[in-house]
């Protein structure tokens, strides 16, 4: 029995759930509980795979505190898989504290790989950052160090750092070969993608044109005035002016960036800013207050000018002006960005990774639903949703990350 156990195992670590179960599918005692559970996993039944866990982690008993962490680890891993990103992180915790105490230290440093993932997913980045510095890669196999690298490539893609990102993606590459996993080779492959595949949109001086993720690095390094309309923010010089919760003064300044160095006519402000049509009195009036707001607001990053027609952006002498821009923009667009991974995802998840209120979401499921953009599966609490990839979609590299210290 232990000679199956362990070659079961190693089939898994190859990235073979069927050979595993060709040699424990008829076991029933804990450690083929666990190496099923884990096989089920691997083919896509996380519902079988949990059941098969927790009978795992009965039946080693409370004794046996590290083997329960290590089906804990399992467990945590599939709700990620899952994008169930809403699991008990302390639970996860308590496992990592638990296998470091009886000195597992590949186990360990896979359940801080998987904390930074979920942090990863949600746009924690800096808390993403600190538990994935304290993985030594001396403790993980080749398969883990492959994933390992990935997240942190994840972390430099999403801070516009390319140079970092491009050294983690070859690292994985190295790891993912010297694990001879195939899926985590195409993984690798497909991460690396990020790199050449346009990112957002330039507008500047009248003109529009795709961007690869390291030349809006290069744009950001610049004194240029950006007008970011990926995350929702102005900067300059490395100052940031957040608008996501003033959007009438973040179309406003678009709307500016957009016709620099021209001005923009009131009337047009207006029907962009305010919806209206047919402006009177009010709404012009209304429209001098929000420019006056967004002049305070800007501050030192550049002024507002009234003009004749309109108003124009004022930015500090010699610098220009761009907007950066999704390279497809609605509605549900950030949502659908996350749907376009190709994972199937929870309506709590989704809540949880574009940081707003889960009935939110369901209603913009239920609207992209019904014109045949996203899919459903299962029903209840079992229920995800996922989008088919589309050339050219929005990334979530250029998605809104949490502000530091949050």
């Amino acid at each position: 029995m232990h000679s199956l156990i362990t070659t079961a195992a190693r089939a898994l670590a190859q990235g073979d759930p069927l050979g595993a179960l060709d040699r424990v599918a008829l076991c029933d005692d804990a450690p083929a509980l666990a190496l099923r559970g884990i096989a089920m996993a691997q083919l896509g039944d996380f519902a079988r795979a949990r059941t098969l866990l927790q009978r795992a982690a009965r039946a080693f008993g409370p004794r046996a505190e590290a083997a329960r962490a290590r089906c804990v680890l399992a467990e945590a891993e599939i709700a990620l898989v899952a994008r169930e990103l809403g699991w008990s992180g302390q639970a996860l915790a308590a496992a990592r504290a638990t296998l470091e105490a009886h000195g597992d230290r590949v186990n360990a440093a896979h359940a801080r790989y998987l904390e930074a993932r979920r942090l990863l997913l949600i746009g924690r980045l800096d808390a993403a950052d600190e538990r994935i510095a304290g993985i030594s890669p001396h403790d993980l196999s080749p398969a883990s160090l492959a994933s390992c690298e990935l997240v942190k490539a994840g972390i430099a893609l999403r801070r516009l750092q390319t140079a970092p990102a491009r050294a983690a993606l070859d690292r994985a590459d190295r790891a993912a070969r010297d694990a001879r996993v195939p899926a985590l080779m195409i993984e690798v492959e497909l991460a690396s993608k990020a790199l050449t595949r346009p990112t957002a949109m330039l507008i500047a001086a009248g003109e529009t044109r795709p961007l690869l993720l390291e030349e809006v690095e290069a744009l950001l390094a610049t004194p240029t005035l950006v007008v970011d309309a990926c995350r929702h923010l102005v900067r300059a010089d490395r100052a940031l002016l957040p608008l996501g919760r003033r959007p009438v003064l973040f179309t406003l300044a678009r709307l500016l960036g957009e016709a620099w160095p021209d001005d923009v006519p009131r009337q047009s402000l207006i029907a962009r800013a305010f919806r209206q049509r047919h402006p009177e009195a009010s709404h012009r009036a209304r429209l001098r207050v929000e420019i006056g707001r967004l002049r305070r607001a800007l501050g030192p990053l550049a002024g507002v000018v009234a003009t004749p027609g309109g108003y124009r952006l004022a930015p500090a002498e010699g610098h220009g002006v761009a907007v950066l821009a999704p390279l497809v923009e609605g509605r549900h667009a950030r949502l659908l960005a996350l749907l376009a991974d190709g994972e199937a995802w929870s309506s709590s998840a989704l809540a949880l990774a574009l940081d707003t209120s889960q009935r939110s979401v369901q209603r913009a499921l239920d609207a992209l639903s019904a014109d045949g953009k996203v899919e459903a599966m299962g029903r209840g609490r079992s229920r995800r949703w996922l989008a088919p990839p589309v050339p050219g979609f929005p990334t979530t590299l250029l998605l809104p990350a949490a502000l530091p210290n949050t």
